[in-house]
């Protein structure tokens, strides 16, 4: 066999291949994709079954130059992009600009970069699926139609720079519509009654149910009633009437799908959706672990599948029982359960080996690298080994006819737990028999109010979107990285926010498309790909079908929508250059001051605002601003002289410990931690 060309997307893959492989292949990388609908025209023949014409993209010219003359001085050409729809078209379109056949068997795929991986795929070349070229073509054009019919639209009615999008905007909705909830929502007032008691040295509490003997769990909605069933009871005479206890299991969660991944990275590790995927594709595309060669460590980064190989779930027993211990291990279990929607071409996010284990790669990779590295070799793990279990207790009490309920929960063998811990809280009871008198050291009266939904976390927009059936794998990360890019909404506080503009945007798209921002809608879309990429339908029909309903809802608005005009803000500022007043205008990345003798005069500022905190490094003040991508940080008002930024708000109190840094406000589920903002520092404020 003479020496063959293998084509990959990435220039990082293209080195780590070339090195499995040996001199008989030549490996080079298309850097994504060569071809690409215009930009500049709509690029859809909407009269000819909406043929997409595809140009070579700008400045791809010299690459598809090398790859022909290459491709003249070698024997075949393999087509390696990467396995999943978007590889595929990749591939379809190399053919075409190499002028080779579809049909013949020049595509192969890695699931992972490591030798033996690599060197069984190349054994096994096939054909380009064209079902899989036209489900991507299909999503291709609905994006292009969607965005380039509606977004002049918003130009001409709204602002210059906005977009719609089929999953952007229903992601924009979701959140404007969780904003209003929030808006609507009116507290209900109620209360409950807490029994503090300590037996045995052990405290605990216990709660007020319901009257003895009733089913009904016992409702009390002011103080008064409240204050009544206080003064009915007796903190000397609380008497055991029963005690149960109860063996729980709790099992391990599966391996990470993409989705999984995302969330999972962004709740413990608070990284961006982008950083996850980023980080991510370089564990996939390989790693210098030095004596051993360049490998890839991690399995496909873009799946929607749970499965994984026979070959790992060997190994992970093997690794699990020498490790832990035979009792650690489930046995082997595969999770072949395909989920709804899911396409299941892929395993599971998983290590390309149990056994190279975190710890023994540390040295190779980065900060950011290891700790999702040891993310997804944990939850790899994890999933193949024996259930916790726990003892749950639940003693009921009662004090002069009124219910009380005090529960316990204590680990009596970790499990997968050993390797994935979960925030579950431990309480153990006291050994109470029934008929057992107690007392309690006091009786107290709390008042609730009810709160409302909570705002979109990154990790819970995405598991939304994900439960509707919006969007795939590959779209979740540039999704929200668009909507914050556009000014949509921002993420204050670890959570979404709408903005004025993301409010008129989609209330335009709400009132006249419709089926551009319903969930089921767009859900019933990402089905009918699905068939395409199954053979099951024509991507044309799919489109066509569309486009009817589109067409007229498109021609209403351009007729109905009237001009919104954005009024500036007017500001008691003066131009320092000419005297003119000063007002606030609206620009790409956010709000900013402008002379209003523009153009005359081009003076401009940005609008900071400051919290009151002066900067640890230079004593300027702190002040918050707004990231091209529309995250809040704080940041020294004298950058670029000073670039102390941060992305928590400050306290304003220096760091006891290191006295360098500022303390600042970490949010979570939990709560609200004053720590260090510098990483390296432990200290937490009591």
């Amino acid at each position: 066999m003479g020496k063959q060309l293998v084509i990959v997307e990435s220039p990082t893959k293209a080195k780590t291949i070339a090195k499995m492989l040996g001199r008989n292949y030549k490996v080079m990388a298309s850097v994504g994709h060569l071809r690409d609908l215009p930009k500049s025209t709509l690029g859809i023949d909407t009269e000819n079954h909406f043929e997409p014409k595809y140009i070579t993209i700008r400045g791809k010219g010299p690459i598809v130059d090398e790859l022909k003359k290459t491709m003249k001085r070698t024997d075949g050409v393999i087509l390696a992009t990467d396995p999943d729809r978007e590889g595929e078209a990749i591939s379809w379109h190399i053919s075409h600009l190499l002028k080779l056949d579809p049909s013949d068997e020049i595509r192969v795929e890695f699931t992972e970069i490591t030798k033996g991986a690599v060197k069984e795929a190349i054994k096994k070349p096939r054909a380009i699926k064209e079902n899989l070229v036209e489900a991507q073509q299909a999503r291709r054009v609905l994006d292009r139609l969607v965005g380039y019919k509606i977004s002049p639209l918003l130009w001409q009615k709204v602002h210059r720079g906005l977009s719609a999008g089929r999953v952007q905007s229903v992601a924009v909705k979701l959140i404007c519509d969780r904003e209003r909830e929030i808006d609507a929502f009116e507290p209900v007032e109620y209360w409950s009654v807490v029994a503090q008691h300590e037996e045995e040295g052990i405290a605990f509490e216990s709660t007020l149910e319901r009257v003895a003997g009733e089913k009904k769990k016992l409702e009390l909605k002011n103080k008064e009633q409240t204050d009544a069933v206080l003064q009915k009871l007796d903190k000397k005479k609380f008497v055991v009437r029963s005690r149960e206890e109860q063996t729980r299991n709790r099992a391990p969660y599966v391996p990470f799908t993409t989705s999984t991944l995302q969330q999972e990275a962004s709740r413990k590790l608070r990284f961006s959706t982008r950083k996850t995927m980023q980080i991510a594709q370089q564990l996939y595309e390989g790693i210098d672990l030095g004596e051993q060669g360049t490998e890839g460590i991690i399995s496909y980064m873009r799946t929607d599948s749970i499965r994984i190989s026979d070959l790992i779930v060997a190994e992970a027993k093997e690794f699990i029982t020498h490790t832990y211990g035979k009792e650690y291990s489930n046995g082997g279990k595969n999770y072949t359960g395909k989920r709804k929607g899911s396409q299941d071409a892929h395993e599971a996010i998983r290590p390309t080996s149990v056994h190279r284990t975190p710890k023994s790669v540390e040295s190779k990779l980065t900060k950011d690298q290891f700790k999702l590295y040891e993310l997804i070799w944990e939850r790899l793990v994890a999933s193949q080994m024996a259930n916790s279990v726990y003892l749950s207790t639940q003693v009921v009490l009662d004090n002069n006819g009124y219910e009380f309920r005090a529960t316990g929960n204590r680990m009596k063998f970790d499990g997968f737990q050993r390797v994935y811990p979960l925030d579950t809280k431990e309480n153990e009871l006291p050994m109470l028999e029934p008929k057992q008198r107690i007392q309690a050291s006091k009786i107290d009266g709390n008042q609730h109010f009810t709160k409302p939904p909570a705002r979109y976390t990154v990790a819970s927009l995405i598991k939304q979107m994900e439960r509707l059936g919006i969007g795939r794998p590959s779209t979740y990360s540039p999704t929200l990285s668009t909507i914050q890019t556009r000014r949509y909404v921002t993420l204050q506080q670890k959570v979404f926010q709408p903005t004025e503009l993301g409010y008129i945007v989609n209330d335009i798209l709400t009132e006249y498309f419709p089926t551009i921002v319903d969930p089921g809608f767009t859900a019933d879309l990402e089905t009918d790909l699905d068939k395409v990429a199954e053979g099951d339908a024509k991507w044309n029909e799919i489109i066509e079908a569309f486009y009817a309903r589109f067409k007229v809802q498109l021609e209403k608005a351009e007729e109905e929508v009237k001009k919104i005009q954005v009024e500036d803000e007017k500001t008691d500022e003066i131009c320092p250059k000419c005297g003119k007043p000063i007002v606030i205008k609206r620009g790409r990345y956010g709000k900013f001051k402008a002379c209003t003798g523009f153009p005359d005069c081009n003076f401009t500022r940005a609008i900071v605002k400051e919290i009151g905190v002066d900067c640890p490094r230079c004593n300027s003040p702190m002040v918050e601003r707004v990231s091209k991508r529309g995250r809040v940080f704080y940041g020294c008002s004298s950058f670029p002289k000073c670039n102390y930024a941060t992305w928590d708000k400050p306290t304003g109190e220096v760091c006891p410990e290191c006295k360098e840094q500022l303390l600042v406000e970490k949010v979570s589920k939990k709560g609200t931690r004053i720590v260090c903002n510098d990483k390296g520092c432990s200290y937490n404020k009591k």
